[in-house]
This record gives structure tokens, C-alpha cells and sequence, in this order.
């Protein structure tokens, strides 16, 4: 469903300020893959997000999503392909937009937009029947700004939004680590439960191990613009923090914790 093909990516290159973001990395997802990406600040997780989604283009390599390159094809084109959930609650919506007409607009990703309504009595009802998936009490809310919403709610509103027409690749950025536990946790149960249902090929990239290992059937490790490390199936649920911990320690040749790595 996905395929990395050895991408480079460097940021102010010739310059003193230059930095090799991404070096050869090659990456396949197969069609229902889940899988987390961890690393320090500046591995290149976020990067790789970008440049799968089109924000960002690459120098060299190639992108294949179902098995057509997208390399030259812009992030509004690569739209009809891909969601993606922020870390930023306020990054996924449209704050001045009703629920309804937030849903109405992820219902057309990717599609054409006529002069037809956005929001008919059929879509009303289909959107009140997915928000009462989210337990949050938004199917009563649907004509209310989501400026109005809770971090918590615009995220779970948001994942959602980012699953609703079954992406081929949907792109998860840390999408719970500006949020409280509570809610952290809520938003990580509906992401399972989503991806799960839909059997969403997925990226998601994290901060929280224990999320790490939990979520997915497959676990990459990336450091200084590399892929160091993967673990996948039966041997990836039953890792542990320590491990991973020992594993980067081996590979950076330093003693580290959790705090080190993810710092």
C-alpha cells in the first residue's frame, strides 16, 4: 500500500545551518499495516510524515502509494489518498465551521465540489451515527462551532474526520501528546478501534512507548534520518520499554532512559 523508496531530505543544504533530515530511508507498508515510528527530536519522524503526505518534497528517492508514485504530486492532490491527525487539536479542523459542515468537508477529500448541498438530511443522519462512536455526546452538538470544542473533542473529531472516506494511508503525528491523560487515553482507544474497524493502512508516529508497542503490529526505531531498528508481530507485543531502551543504547553507544531518548 506504501512504499519508501531510499528518500533523501536535507534542509539548508551548502550552508552552515545544514541538516540531512533523511537519509536512504526505504519503508513498505502492507495493506492493513499499522505501524508506530519512535525516536529522539530530530530522528526524522515528523519529516517522514511530510514528505509521505507531500508537505514537504524530497531530493531523491520515490514515494508509491498503492503503486503509483506521488513524488511529484502535490499534498492537495495526494489529499484523496491520505489523512492525517496533527499533535496541534487546533491543526485538523475548521475552527469557524460546524461539526456537520467539518464532517461535510471530509466527506469530499479529494473529490470535486459542485454547487450540490453539503449537508442533506442522509449526511446528517450518517454523521450523528459516526460521532456517537466517539461516546463524546458531539451526534447533540452537530451545529455547534468546533472553535467551541475541547482539545480533547477537536482530536477525536479530527480522527474521525481523517478516517471517514478510508484513506489508502492515514498519517497520525503524535496525535495525543498535547492532550491531558485522560483524554490521551480516550483518543488512543478510539485510534485502535478506527484503524482496527477500517483495517487502515497506518503511520503513526509517537513519543509514548508504551503507545508504541501497544498499538500496531509493527515498531521502527529512526535515528539521525535512519531507520535503526524494526520489530514486528508476536516479537513487537512482547518488548518492552527496557528493551527498546537497550536496543538504542547499543545502537548510539551511550547509556540511555527514557527521558534521553525522547528528549
Amino acid at each position: 500500500m506504501l512504499q519508501v523508496q531510499d528518500i533523501k531530505k536535507t534542509f539548508f543544504p551548502k550552508t552552515v545551518n545544514e541538516k540531512r533530515a533523511l537519509m536512504g530511508v526505504d519503508l513498505n507498508l502492507a495493506d492493513g499495516d499499522f505501524v508506530t515510528v519512535i525516536g529522539s527530536n530530530g530522528a526524522g519522524k515528523s519529516t517522514l510524515l511530510n514528505a509521505v503526505s507531500g508537505k514537504m518534497p524530497i531530493d531523491t528517492g520515490d514515494i508509491l502509494i498503492n503503486g503509483k508514485s506521488v513524488r511529484r504530486m502535490p499534498d492537495y492532490r495526494r489529499a484523496k489518498y491520505i489523512g492525517r491527525v496533527f499533535q496541534d487539536p487546533m491543526a485538523g479542523t475548521a475552527p469557524d465551521l460546524s461539526i456537520e459542515q467539518n464532517l461535510a468537508l471530509a466527506l469530499r477529500r479529494g473529490q470535486s465540489r459542485g454547487l450540490g448541498l453539503g449537508i442533506t438530511p442522509a449526511r446528517r443522519e450518517l454523521f450523528r451515527e459516526e460521532l456517537q462512536s466517539l461516546d463524546l455526546g458531539l451526534e447533540k452538538r452537530m451545529t455547534s462551532k468546533v472553535g467551541l470544542l475541547s482539545g480533547g473533542q477537536r482530536q477525536a473529531l479530527s480522527l474521525l474526520m481523517a478516517g471517514f472516506t478510508k484513506p489508502a494511508i492515514l498519517l497520525l503525528d503524535e496525535h495525543t501528546a498535547a492532550l491531558d491523560p485522560t483524554r490521551a487515553a480516550h483518543v488512543t482507544e478510539l485510534t485502535r478501534r478506527i484503524v482496527d474497524s477500517e483495517k487502515l493502512t497506518t503511520l503513526m508516529v509517537t513519543h509514548n512507548m508504551h503507545q508504541a508497542i501497544d498499538l500496531g503490529n509493527r515498531l521502527i526505531m529512526m535515528h539521525e534520518g535512519r531507520i535503526i531498528y524494526e520489530v514486528a508481530g508476536d516479537a513487537k507485543a512482547n518488548t518492552t520499554v527496557d528493551e527498546l531502551l537497550a536496543r538504542f543504547a547499543a545502537i548510539k553507544g551511550a547509556v540511555v532512559d527514557d527521558k534521553t531518548m525522547l528528549s
